[in-house]
């Protein structure tokens, strides 16, 4: 399963949700909060907690729990779909 940490109001997480859509996968979104370079504000305290538990306070963040990955950076996520989903 991948579940994606965002903001609807991030165009990084935009970039994220694009790829995962033209590759036709499926996905669980999680709105730990709101977007912003140091943090904006939390909305979800659960979902938070596990975004930064994977060491940053940064969206998007996804995990892949069928392959035990979890990734930060738009650009690092998009190349890692592509290469596993594409």
């Amino acid at each position: 399963m991948l579940e994606l940490y965002q903001s609807e109001g991030c165009p990084h997480c935009a970039k994220v949700r694009q790829t995962l859509s033209e590759l036709g996968v499926s996905y669980v979104i999680h709105n730990p909060r709101l977007p912003g370079n140091a943090g904006g504000d939390v909305t979800n305290d659960l979902t938070y907690d596990e975004l930064t538990a994977g060491g940053e306070d940064q969206i998007p963040y996804l995990v892949d729990t069928g392959r035990g990955e979890a990734l930060y950076e738009s650009d690092d996520i998009v190349e890692y779909l592509e290469q596993h989903y594409g």
